[in-house]
């Protein structure tokens, strides 16, 4: 694939600086001295009025410039910018960063302007970070395109914000710290450059080797997960998120919608994405500290910690119990090791309390004996100043100690002058350091949080339960017709339907519009039974004493009814009533009460939850919410999420509940919301589930038109694995194979194909030598993102097991209106027509996709593929760049 698009910012051989100036203060000024500091490419400075600035030569436009430039940095008023980009796409200018405010942020007139430099940008295919940003750095190459007084550090950490401000502060804490940088990206309005772009070239630079973000909001859902979830399958990624108790967030209309406000879908977001949550700048700092360190890879969540004092010790564990830290069972091999290392009377457990009077010796010692331990995954070493205390020597011994160990070592010598040498030992040996035990906590705490969510990234569940094949037609035709008839709400009834229609099992409900339906009705259903009203405009019964519950007998059939009706009149004389409705009475004695529902997030899409239900849901306040598609995997680590899950085991004579029918329900459920993009909230309250399954008494479904033109999938924020492009294939010899999008899973046959390739045929697809897949290589080419890219393999089956034989794929350009292909076919299957099968298929999905152009490159001496591509009707011209390549392309239309 070819060289992504932010190279041309991040690795700029020559940048104009517009803007630039000598008066004091200025951004152009600032700007420009930042990069003439440290900048070894050419640097030219543009300015209408004079003809030096800062020693360079002036030119009064890009245009004067007479050598190719990659990046201009803009620093003129905003009503000068769109002007600007035009006269810089003109001259082929491919990336500018813009530094103006003045743009949507200030109203109707800048986004007026901000949509006229959009317009420009696109036109001319030039790509923009900002406005209203600080800029960007590349220490390793002098690279300081911002106004900061700042300068960072070399390093491996890439920060990318929203907020100059935070920029600024993060830059400033480093340099007391000693942390360096691989990039610093300052987003501002983030008008085209977003967080997803940015992630996805992050996930595959080679100088980073952990990612901080800080986010106020997102623009592009679809994006900004997929990016995300590249990066965190490539190295961890914690982020700080603003603006969590919006004051803009919706009423909360149903149920779900006031238990799932939309930084409850936020973070379920991260989790799905194998991403890590900070909360306040303070947690990102720290965060900073442990993933600079690079000491951050965990096989488990056990943290042993050793200590001076009690008291830091106890601290240490309360906050790993609040955070959700396992606290390492020692071994017994290590409980003997410290008994002989230590005095009689430390704490023979773990935290491990070596005593106010330890020396270096001790805690080598302690430290040893704990990191050795088989049950430990990480370390945390804690240092009080005492009498006696060797705060100092204690710390050399650590150092020693990190040098000869793999797992995660965190330092806290907690006090002032006397651990200052120390900890600035630890700043130079890169050594992750904290101030108080809950800081250092925190800080393991996402370590383990990271190792969790990397689960949640790997699964990729299809749509639908191939096993039960839901009636998705029906359903939809239920919706439709309410739809036209100006309902945006479905009935009872209809409820039900849709809900039994993907096999979520539910009660028989009858509606009756007058008091002699309801006794037929009644006597039809058999006694007790429950009667309910009916109205589109009372969203909860309970709230207009609307329910009532085992009646007996027909007489009291009528008087129920007739007082159901009064009663909704009284509370509510403006909605319309449309009788009852009546179900069997379930007097399950075992029964526990449950909640599930669905919320359609104004950013995310659609999001499932599921917690305590009955009448006291919202004081209960539990729910744990999850992004579709759903597996049984993430359906019953939801389950086992909530507060609820304790009561669904046995407990005072109850038989536990049945879990596996609860997962069905939520199967059930992601199936309906992956294919139903009209339903808008779902309520499912209560869910009666005891140790005989699962049963919905209550439902209520909101619906909507789904927007015009959408493809399909297109209103989730997860792609969900697209098992409608398997497909089983003869060839024209006889082979057969199976023709399938790549999963997650298939990295070992992928590394095994990989391998069996001539040296020659390893050479035309990656253009250079290459034995085998790097970790890297191998989890960015088997863990993608469907809806921006594809990769299609055709397997074979020997022995039991599924060989591959051959993959095409292709990635959505940023224009998003073109991809660029690969292909390669393993060595003896070539001239079997599986090449000609593989393009084909992708060429359809890219079109399905709304793709109208795929290119690619060819090595010019790769005959087979440029014959290949011919047939296929691609246009081939001479690379623009190399002339060892031939560019091919076609037109999808």
């Amino acid at each position: 694939m070819g060289t992504h698009f932010l190279q041309a910012m991040l690795a700029p051989a020559a940048i104009a600086v517009i803007g630039a100036s000598e008066r004091p203060d200025a951004v152009g000024t600032l700007v420009f001295r930042n990069l003439l500091s440290e900048f070894k490419g050419q640097l030219y400075p543009v300015n209408l009025r004079h003809a030096r600035i800062q020693g360079r030569k002036a030119r009064k436009t890009i245009g004067d410039i007479d050598h190719p430039i990659d990046l201009a940095v803009i620093a003129t008023p905003a009503e000068s910018v769109p002007e600007l980009i035009r006269q810089c796409g003109e001259a082929g200018v491919r990336a500018a960063v813009v530094l103006s405010a003045g743009f949507a942020e200030a109203g109707e007139q800048g986004q007026r302007l901000q949509d006229a430099m959009l317009d420009y940008a696109r036109h001319y295919g030039l790509r923009l970070i900002g406005p209203n940003c600080l800029g960007i750095m590349r220490p390793a190459s002098g690279l300081n395109a911002t106004f900061s007084h700042n300068i960072a550090r070399t390093g491996q950490l890439a920060l990318v914000s929203q907020s100059g401000a935070l920029c600024t502060a993060m830059l400033d804490w480093a340099q007391d710290h000693d942390i360096g940088f691989s990039c610093m990206l300052s987003l501002g309005d983030a008008a085209d450059v977003d967080f997803g772009d940015i992630l996805n070239y992050l996930a595959l630079d080679n100088q980073t080797r952990a990612i901080l973000l800080y986010v106020e909001g997102i623009r592009d859902a679809r994006r900004f997960l997929s990016g995300l979830r590249i990066a965190a399958r490539m190295k961890p990624v914690i982020l700080v998120k603003a603006g969590r108790y919006s004051a803009g967030s919706r009423a909360a209309v149903s149920h779900t919608a006031a238990l799932v406000g939309s930084d409850a879908v936020f973070h379920a977001a991260l989790r799905r994405a194998g991403a890590v949550r900070a909360y306040t700048i303070n947690q990102l700092f720290s965060a900073a500290q442990l993933l600079a360190s690079g000491n951050y890879r965990l096989n488990g969540d056990r943290l042993a910690i050793v200590t001076n004092g009690g008291g830091p010790g106890v601290m240490a564990t309360d906050r790993a119990t609040e955070a959700g830290v396992t606290l390492a069972q020692l071994e017994d091999t290590t409980l003997k090791r410290l008994n002989q290392a230590l005095p009689a009377h430390w704490s023979h457990d773990n935290p491990v309390d070596i005593l106010g009077d330890a020396d270096g010796e001790r805690y080598a010692s302690a430290i040893s004996a704990c990191l050795a331990d088989r049950q430990v995954d990480g370390l945390l070493v804690m240092l009080t100043p005492q009498a006696m205390t060797q705060a100092d020597e204690a710390a050399r011994v650590l150092v020693e100690q990190a040098r000869q160990h793999r797992k995660p070592l965190l330092a806290c010598w907690m006090g002032g002058p006397q651990v200052r040498d120390a900890q600035a030992r630890f700043n130079r040996e890169h050594i992750a350091h904290f101030d108080t035990p809950e800081t250092a906590i925190e800080a393991f705490s996402y370590l383990a949080s990271f190792q969790r969510n990397q689960q949640l990234l790997l699964q990729v569940p299809e749509p639908l339960d191939r096993q039960r094949e839901p009636d998705c037609e029906g359903a939809r035709l239920i919706i439709e017709e309410a739809l036209a008839a100006g309902h945006g709400r479905l009935s009872d009834m209809e409820s039900f339907a849709v809900l039994k229609a993907f096999g979520v099992p539910v009660a028989p409900i009858m509606e009756a519009h007058n008091a002699n339906e309801a006794l037929v009705m009644a006597e039809a259903l058999g006694f007790p039974l429950a009667m309910k009203i009916n109205s589109p405009d009372i969203p909860h019964k309970s709230d207009v004493a609307g329910v009532r519950l085992n009646i007996s007998n027909a007489t009291s059939v009528r008087t129920a009814y007739d007082e159901l009706l009064k009663t909704a009149r009284q509370h509510r004389p403006d909605a319309t009533l449309n009788g009852v409705t009546l179900e069997p009475m379930y007097t399950r004695g075992t029964a526990r009460e449950l909640f599930v529902g669905m919320v359609r997030d104004p950013v995310f899409g659609p999001a499932i939850s599921i917690g305590s239900g009955g009448t006291m849901i919202e004081v209960m306040d539990d729910a744990y919410v999850a992004l579709p598609p759903l597996n049984r995997f993430i359906a019953r680590q939801m389950i086992e999420r909530t507060r609820a899950s304790q009561l669904l085991g046995e407990f005072r004579g109850l038989p536990a509940v049945n879990r596996r029918a609860i997962e069905n329900v939520l199967l059930g459920l992601s199936e309906l919301v992956c294919e139903l993009p009209h339903v808008r909230e779902l309520d499912i309250n209560p869910l009666l589930v005891d140790e005989t399954g699962a049963l919905v008494v209550d439902a209520r479904i909101l619906i909507d038109y789904p927007p015009a033109g959408a493809r399909r999938y297109g209103h989730m924020a997860i792609h969900p694995y697209p098992s409608d492009l398997i497909r089983h294939k003869q060839l024209p010899d006889g082979s057969n194979v199976t023709i399938r999008p790549i999963r997650p899973e298939d990295a070992e046959i992928e590394q095994a194909f990989i391998r069996r390739l001539s040296p020659q045929s390893k050479y035309f697809r990656f253009m250079q030598a290459l034995h085998e897949l790097t970790p890297e290589m191998l989890v960015r080419f088997t863990q993608i993102d469907y809806d921006r890219e594809m990769a299609l393999i055709a397997v074979t089956r020997e022995d039991g097991q599924d060989i591959e034989v051959g993959v095409a794929r292709y990635v959505t350009n940023p224009d998003d209106t073109s991809c660029e292909f690969a292909i390669v076919i393993a060595d003896d299957w070539h001239h079997k027509g599986l090449g000609m099968e593989l393009m084909q298929q992708l060429m359809d999905v890219a079109r399905a996709r709304g793709l109208t152009l795929m290119e690619g490159e060819v090595m010019a001496d790769n005959r087979e593929m440029l014959s290949l591509a011919k047939w296929l009707g691609f246009n081939s011209q001479p690379g623009a760049d190399d002339p060892r390549l031939v560019a091919v392309s076609k037109s999808l239309g």
